[in-house]
């Protein structure tokens, strides 16, 4: 048992290393979701919180449905998060996966 919690403390470790590394570009794709979430509120007549609303749940590609964009703007807008999205995800995906490698080196567990 002591031996997998030293795992799980490597793995965070591991994990905090690499999202300091890469700390400006996560930063970069959350304020695009949050600035281009506010202009799709304010194109559409949304409240700025329905906005951001829409902005991480477009970019987190879940799409509840529930905010609709209806104008050219937005929806272009709309599309640009979803990419933002699937790349935010395969980042955070990229760390877990290299900081998993990283935990496995560093406590032997691949014996």
């Amino acid at each position: 048992m002591k031996h997998t919690s030293h795992i799980r403390r490597e793995f965070y470790k591991a994990v905090g290393y690499y999202l300091r590394i890469t700390w400006p570009i996560f930063s970069t794709m959350l304020i695009v979701i949050v600035t281009f979430g506010l202009i799709i509120s304010y194109v559409e007549g949304w409240d700025p919180l329905d906005g951001v609303y829409f902005g991480f749940v477009t970019g987190l590609t879940i799409g509840y449905g529930e905010l609709v964009p209806k104008l050219p703007l937005s929806r272009i807008l709309a599309i640009v998060l979803g990419f933002n999205g699937v790349l935010l995800t395969a980042i955070f995906a990229a760390i877990s996966v290299r900081a998993i490698e990283t935990a496995v080196r560093v406590t032997g567990g691949d014996k």
